[in-house]
């Protein structure tokens, strides 16, 4: 993996949710200026009004390399969430009109088609696009137990079939989380995403068609097989905690060095405080690290 270029400004799109100021504090503290461009209807403007910021709406490609130009910046990264818009919602410009041949073919793909594609015409402008591990690594959950709660010889055999599940639906382009409960598969990830999703194990909980007890089930999330990994990565933070506990979970389990955390700390007080654990486990197919 190259490395990012180490003194130039930073250009970060940003969705929703808090990731973005994350990477910006994380990007700061190495002694680089990060640039934020906030996506209309989608970023916190207290996130990204902390930084060097402007704001552009979805289909303003030619603004938004109007602005990184005049800013210096030579690299681009994108964080935080954004659902996938109709064309019809895209505010083009002119720049953007003249790729729409482009753009109309990756939007008929999966999401990992969309991202690759939205890649492509930001490196058509003279940016290269990099990602989170390559400025701001220390964001990425390390492998092993993340405080003192400890998952049972049973978790990890449900941890282990969610892994083979979301690695064996990949290929589908499918959502990068899935719960399961004492061998059996209680949800899959799919467009509502995991919060809605772990709402959904809560709801079902009340309702009876969850019988697993409480305090059995993990909530598993890895990216898919083949993603880019500059974008779109499986993420927690203290929201996570809340709605495993919601759901009645034991805990949960993402993959180590391709999963964000948001406030680690408070993320991993949270689940103490809820008696659920949280563990970074490896990628299938992803050797130990030497020692």
């Amino acid at each position: 993996m190259a490395e990012a270029s180490g003194g130039a400004p930073l250009a970060i799109i940003c969705g929703g949710g808090s990731f973005p100021g994350a990477v910006a504090d994380a990007v700061a503290a190495r002694g680089r200026r990060p640039v934020m461009f906030g996506i209309k209807g989608w970023a916190d403007p207290a996130v990204i009004g902390r930084y060097a910021h402007h704001w552009i709406a979805l289909g303003q490609a030619g603004r938004f390399f109007r602005l990184a130009k005049a800013e210096n910046c030579r690299e681009l990264l994108f964080i935080g969430s954004v659902l996938r818009p109709p064309l019809t919602a895209l505010r083009l410009d002119w720049h953007t009109i003249k790729l729409m041949p482009r753009v109309i073919r990756f939007f008929r793909g999966g999401d990992d088609t969309l991202l690759s594609g939205v890649a492509g015409v930001a490196e058509s402008g003279g940016l290269r696009v990099v990602g989170v591990k390559d400025v701001a690594p220390e964001l990425f959950v390390p492998e092993g137990v993340l405080g003192q709660r400890q998952p049972s010889p049973r978790d990890y055999g449900d941890i282990d079939r969610a892994l083979k599940l979301i690695a064996t639906l990949g290929p589908f382009d499918v959502g990068q989380a899935a719960v399961v409960a004492d061998g059996h598969v209680i949800a899959v990830e799919a467009a509502e995403g995991t919060d809605h999703m772990l709402a959904r194990i809560a709801e079902l909980r009340r309702l009876g068609r969850v019988t697993a007890p409480a305090g059995v089930g993990v909530l598993v999330k890895a990216p898919k097989p083949g993603q880019d990994r500059r974008f779109d990565l499986p993420s927690i933070g203290p929201r996570t905690i809340e709605l495993v506990a919601g759901a009645g979970l034991a805990g949960l389990a993402v993959t180590a060095g391709s999963a964000l955390i948001a406030e680690a700390e408070k993320t991993i007080a949270s689940a103490e405080r809820a008696s659920i654990f949280v563990v970074g486990v490896r990628e299938p197919g992803v050797a130990p690290r030497a020692q």
